[in-house]
């Protein structure tokens, strides 16, 4: 090799594939490129991030199975009366608290509620919650399996 090839380490072999995410998710996925017949600069990786949780993944014969999440449920709930129970860890003041309101939004890592009498809005981080009451019955559609799995 005469020429310096940003896809080859230094022993003209190709770097090694690309370790797994240290999140808990799968890594980015490599597709080899062949050579070029006309003399090309050789095998150069392509990334392929990983698709978004519930896609689909190509080639498979049915769509994903819905996964039922706190948000997901929470999101089906808007609107409702909620009492939110939660800890917090090495807090001096309090350890544990309770809010209650009306749950005005869900996303992935945090609830909003509202205080129906004071109008005080609360922003929460799930990391710190331990469980959920409602007053009235929840609005929840099961996971369930594409036709012919079960």
């Amino acid at each position: 090799m005469n020429a310096y090839n940003p896809y080859y380490g230094s022993q003209g072999q190709p770097f090694p594939p690309f370790p797994p995410s240290p999140f808990g998710g799968p890594g980015p996925q490599q597709q080899m490129i062949p050579p070029s017949p006309f003399g090309g600069p050789g095998p150069q990786q392509q990334m392929i991030p990983p698709g978004p949780s519930g896609s689909r993944i190509p080639g498979t014969p049915f769509p994903p199975v819905e996964e039922s999440y706190i948000e997901n449920i929470l999101r089906m709930n808007l609107g409702k009366m909620a009492t939110v129970y939660m800890t917090f860890e090495n807090n001096s003041e309090w350890n544990a608290k309770i809010f209650k309101g009306q749950l005005e939004a869900a996303g992935r890592d945090h609830l909003i509620l509202v205080d129906p009498d004071t109008g005080m809005r609360y922003l929460l981080k799930m990391i710190n919650l331990d469980y959920i009451t409602f007053t009235e019955p929840l609005n929840y559609v099961p996971p369930t399996l594409p036709r012919g799995i079960r």
